[in-house]
């Protein structure tokens, strides 16, 4: 049973526009929870998509579908495959503002400066051009590897996944075209999903959020380019939160605020004050939770110093003869770059190739492109990273699963094969690929990572 909604933020949110207490209460007190996802275009799958035929779109993303029911994700082999993305549907309108506040077919430099565990930046990515690239931080360390862990899935190969504070994008100075913060919160916007979170909320901790986002935003907008974009939410009801950071940024920051346009059947609701604009989402009015978002363009500065490029480490390129045996890996009709790092072979695209210096100087890198694997003399050891990427070459050999040996092959139990040559091969479930194993004469090994293996029966 859903606990009492705290009577503090009932009565904090009495003057704000859209806020209908008895419908709002209401909608806290049902308890099937909606699930909706996101499908990955990178990753097309017919059989996810017959799944969706009958499914109800999320009207505010291309690719985001509610679901009439919440199946078992982690029983599912499309979603270890990265074929779509377990995400809340109010978040998803990041997309729409995006769309009408970046011109997106440019090269673009994104950053996603709150980015665990990876809806926004797996977004994000699905977005921006090929020649553009995204920085996915993360500031709390222990939530790196589960970032790492969804953006390797998504496959694609320009992101970089940075565990970083914010001041320290301040090393990078008029760098970024966009700037999403999804910032820590009091969470009062997913009370439904989370009981311990309205246990926990308090007028006190409201202020202490409000705070810490002023400084997180303090510490990182040096980093945004004049003329860049600037995109700020939470999942918090509360106007010192919201509406009045928003204000802060454009009498502080030298922004000027975005309007967004949407349909009014959307139920979502447009705050205005001062020509500031935010837009929230009532779990009353809209199928989602409770969310807030604003966007704002940074003014421009004739006098904003550009950052100084730095030279790539030749060392660290690739051979010749390395080059070419790499390659018989990747899909011919990309064009990639080969880096050695950390004693594995890195492939990016060419403009992360140009940054890979200045991002190197400036940030604390968990991961860059993809890892495609060692090189050891004349043969590639592949990495999982390549195998659940979009770059992996179509020829490579292939073993496709069903359902039941698909999931022994993701518990790194035991399954039956036959009839399989030595070799790489990649093992593959209703076209999408889940992992390498290495077949020998009588035997073969599991190549799936031992820390992502499922438990469930």
């Amino acid at each position: 049973m859903p606990h009492a909604l705290p009577i503090e933020l009932l009565h904090s949110l009495q003057r704000i526009k859209g806020f209908d207490e008895a419908a709002f209460i209401a909608a806290h007190t049902i308890e099937n929870q909606i699930t909706s996802i996101r499908v990955n275009p990178a990753k097309p799958s017919n059989s996810v998509n017959s799944t969706l035929l009958s499914a109800e779109k999320i009207p505010w993303c291309t690719n985001g579908y509610y679901l009439q029911e919440r199946p078992s994700f982690t029983l599912d082999p499309h979603f270890h495959a990265g074929a779509y993305y377990v995400q809340e549907a109010s978040s998803m309108f990041l997309e729409t503002v995006m769309k009408q506040t970046i011109d997106l077919n440019a090269s673009l430099k994104v950053l996603d400066l709150c980015a665990a565990p990876g809806g926004k930046s797996t977004l994000i990515q699905s977005l921006i051009s090929t020649d553009s690239f995204l920085v996915s931080n993360e500031v709390i360390k222990t939530r790196v590897n589960i970032l790492a862990e969804n953006i390797t899935k998504w496959g694609a190969a320009n992101v970089v996944v940075t565990n970083n504070d914010p001041k320290d994008f301040q090393r990078l100075a008029n760098y970024f075209d966009v700037i999403v913060v999804d910032a820590p919160c009091s969470g009062s916007g997913l009370f439904r999903k989370d009981n311990v979170a309205i246990s926990e909320w308090s007028m006190d901790n409201v202020a202490l959020c409000s705070q810490r986002q002023q400084r997180i935003l303090a510490d990182v907008v040096s980093s945004l380019k004049p003329g860049g974009v600037l995109i700020y939410s939470t999942c918090s009801y509360s106007e010192v939160e919201n509406e009045n950071i928003a204000e802060w940024l454009t009498k502080e920051n030298t922004f000027e605020s975005c309007k967004i346009n949407f349909q009014e059947n959307w139920g979502i609701v447009e705050t205005a004050k001062n020509d500031v604009y935010g837009y929230r989402f009532y779990p009353d009015k809209i199928k989602g939770e409770g969310f807030f978002i604003a966007a704002f363009k940074r003014n421009e500065d004739v006098n904003a110093q550009k950052l100084k490029q730095k030279p790539i480490n030749q060392k660290s390129t690739v051979t010749k003869s390395q080059f070419e045996y790499l390659s018989k890996w990747i899909n011919p009709k990309l064009v990639i770059e080969y880096f050695n790092w950390k004693n594995e072979v890195i492939a990016l695209p060419y403009i992360l190739l140009q940054e890979m210096a200045n991002l190197q100087s400036a940030l604390y890198i968990k991961k860059i492109g993809i890892n495609i694997g060692s090189a050891i003399r004349n043969e590639l050891i592949p990495s999982h990273e390549l195998a659940v990427s979009t770059i992996l070459t179509p020829d490579v050999e292939t073993i496709n699963l069903k359902l039941e040996d698909a999931l022994q092959f993701l518990r790194l139990q035991h399954f039956e094969l036959t009839d399989t040559k030595p070799g790489w091969k990649l093992i593959v479930y209703n076209e999408l690929p889940l992992g390498f194993i290495k077949s020998m004469s009588n035997r073969f090994n599991n190549y799936y990572p031992r820390e992502w293996r499922i438990f469930n029966k």
